[in-house]
């Protein structure tokens, strides 16, 4: 049944006597239009109120509200944190001097050697993973004759958005955390800034070893930063005492994966005007976003499987390319099956 002001309105004048003017200038309808409208807006009111009493369908707000009751956040936004190399190698940086590259600034937040230094974005999220080069200083730094960011430590991550909180909020009632168990370390694991993914190995070691092994946020192998930092957050010492976020008696040991750089040979047939070296960035981020959802998905296999078939039909997705055939692996004809701790990575595309 329909709850518009129209529909509503029209079952009013089918409910009221044959005899009585129903006409739009009537007494009548007059009389029942404002109540029509309420009772439209009434029903408007009810809808999202029931919509937004369950989890599958609440907007944001109340999705957090009822995750709250069952002590469930929004992995709230983290800043990136970059290595900054700086000349004269001898000059010593103060914690907190601020530099900037376009409309980011940075801030040193420790030292990671002679003329090196660890810088945070003071803008939580991912903003701050891709910007690299020549950093400005913000204040007059005595003897400073260069500063280049120069590569990324641990990225920075934006809110969970709505879907995967949604998500994680029913896979709390499928698994249970509880005291150390495979669920209870991947929430504590997942929940670290930095981290993307977990793969959680019980009893790999001995009785009660627990193995890690960790992507960072973008699904890449993790730097040796982040993999310290998680390894201090879960089990600082090694030695079962329990003064990490790990039970007592449990030894953790974290690492990250051994990344396999994929070379790729294929024969495209491209249609007229157009070329290799014309469309060769669209083909190289084609076939980068496709070891990207591989390594997205890497936490739930035992070994990723690269497909031939996935890269000539991403390839043959661009604008321009009419035929593909002939595609290796490394060499190899065929799909290229990884080890369990092992991701891909591009490593360049030839035509031939």
């Amino acid at each position: 049944m329909e709850y518009t002001y129209e529909a509503i309105q029209q079952r009013m004048r089918e409910n009221a006597p044959s005899n009585i003017d129903k006409r739009e200038s009537s007494v009548f309808y007059v009389a029942t239009a404002p109540a029509a409208v309420e009772l439209a807006i009434a029903h408007t009111r009810f809808d999202n109120l029931e919509k937004n009493s369950f989890a599958d369908t609440a907007s944001r707000e109340y999705l957090i509200r009822r995750a709250r009751e069952r002590g469930l956040y929004p992995h709230p936004a983290y800043p990136s944190i970059l290595k900054g190399v700086f000349e004269p190698n001898t000059l010593e940086l103060e914690i907190g001097k601020r530099f900037s590259i376009d409309n980011l600034n940075y801030v040193v937040i420790g030292k990671i050697s002679a003329g090196e230094y660890q810088l945070e974005c003071e803008v939580a999220g991912s903003v701050g993973n891709t910007r690299f080069g020549n950093l400005l200083p913000i204040e007059f730094i005595q003897g400073l004759k260069s500063a280049m960011l120069v590569d990324l430590l641990i990225p920075g991550e934006d809110e969970e958005d709505t879907e995967s909180f949604r998500k994680r909020y029913f896979d709390s009632f499928n698994l249970q955390s509880f005291g150390g168990n495979t669920s209870d370390y991947l929430g504590k694991t997942n929940a670290i800034a930095g981290v993307g993914s977990t793969k959680v190995s019980p009893v790999w070691n001995g009785g009660g070893t627990v193995l890690l092994t960790i992507l960072d946020s973008e699904f890449n192998k993790a730097s040796d930063m982040l993999v310290n930092t998680v390894q201090q957050t879960i089990d600082p010492t090694g030695d079962g005492y329990g003064f990490g976020l790990a039970p007592i008696g449990h030894v953790v040991t974290v690492q990250t994966v051994k990344d396999i750089s994929l070379s790729i040979h294929t024969r495209i047939t491209f249609d007229m005007g157009y070329t290799f070296e014309g469309l060769r960035a669209q083909i190289e981020q084609a076939i980068k976003g496709y070891l990207l959802s591989l390594r997205a998905e890497w936490v739930n296999t035992n070994g990723i499987v690269v497909r031939v078939a996935q890269i000539e039909s991403v390839i043959l997705a661009i604008s321009g390319i009419s035929d593909i055939s002939g595609t290796g692996i490394n060499g190899v004809f065929g799909n290229l099956k990884l080890l369990e701790f092992e991701i891909p990575i591009f490593g360049g595309v030839d035509n031939g």
